[in-house]
């Protein structure tokens, strides 16, 4: 690979520890409480800056036009909104399940967000970035924050919380599930009381869309059964397909996830409280701190 090339950008995954919709705005965007937790399994991103202004993703993801990609559409709106006449190519290497729940586009267009503002020497920082990557998702500004979180809103309304740096077994049941479909469905609970921090911690808190997405998907219920059984407690993470289970620690989830059924997919992972995209960025920068 060329020295050009600025590479092992972390894009990590998180978790939805809860996800309660409390209410409805007047634009129909969903009000929310959920924690935020960023996951030690990701995608990594690669960058070369280039001289002219194009943005070239290389191996477009199979279905996914690149102008639609959330990494392309995060440079793009990077340079609109600096006047940035620079370029880049960026190569991303995926891990994390599309549609899993685990945020793994957000969280790629946040790294493409903190990567281009080191390496196009743009010089944001967080505030900005955050708000730049709330016009692209709800989850993107978490990401680019870079530390586990309460939050609220529609979910950029963001509290640093210091949780226990769990470790989890991570599922995924391959099948698809529509995020429009469950936020549409009239079944779906939209009033939840409001808790607090305190709250959560003391162990309240569900995740809202759950009975619904078994409901309608009846591989996750398997799946999500056999979890139940294994390890004793599961819970979807965002609005799925993905779902997890807390575990003593790293053995016994490889124990488990060696026992996992095919064709279901998964992986060991500790949740974090401070994202590995700040520690490359800040190694990037302590390396070359004037570009």
């Amino acid at each position: 690979m060329s020295e050009d090339w600025s590479t092992g950008w972390p894009a990590p995954g998180k978790l939805n520890l809860f996800l309660h919709v409390t209410g409805r705005r007047a634009d129909g965007y969903h009000l929310l409480q959920t924690v935020f937790q960023p996951l030690s399994v990701g995608d990594t991103l690669d960058f070369l800056p280039l001289s002219s202004d194009e943005v070239r993703l290389e191996a477009p993801l199979p279905g996914v036009a690149p102008e639609q990609d959330l990494v392309v559409r995060a440079a793009r709106h990077l340079k609109a909104g600096t006047g940035c006449g620079a370029g880049v190519a960026i190569r991303v290497h995926k891990c994390l399940p599309m549609g899993g729940g685990l945020g793994g586009g957000s969280s790629d267009a946040a790294t493409t967000l903190v990567a281009l503002d080191h390496l196009w020497d743009l010089r944001l920082g967080t505030d900005r970035l955050a708000a730049m990557g709330l016009a692209l998702g709800a989850d993107v500004p978490v990401f680019v924050r870079g530390w586990a979180a309460w939050a609220e809103g529609v979910g950029e309304l963001l509290t640093p919380m210091d949780l226990a740096e769990s470790w989890f077994l991570v599922i995924d049941p391959g099948v698809p599930v529509s995020t429009a479909a469950l936020f549409s469905a009239p079944e779906l609970t939209r009033n939840c009381p409001p808790i607090t921090i305190a709250d959560f911690l003391s162990g309240r808190g569900v995740n809202i869309f759950e009975p619904l997405a078994r409901a309608r998907y009846p591989e996750l219920d398997r799946a999500m059964a056999w979890l139940e059984q294994a390890a004793g407690h599961a819970r979807l993470t965002g609005t799925g397909a993905c779902f997890f289970a807390e575990m003593p620690g790293p053995d016994d989830a490889g124990k488990l996830l060696d026992r996992l059924p095919a064709p279901w997919r998964g992986f060991v992972a500790r949740g974090l409280n401070r994202s590995p995209l700040l520690d490359r960025r800040d190694r990037a920068e302590a390396r070359n701190p004037g570009s």
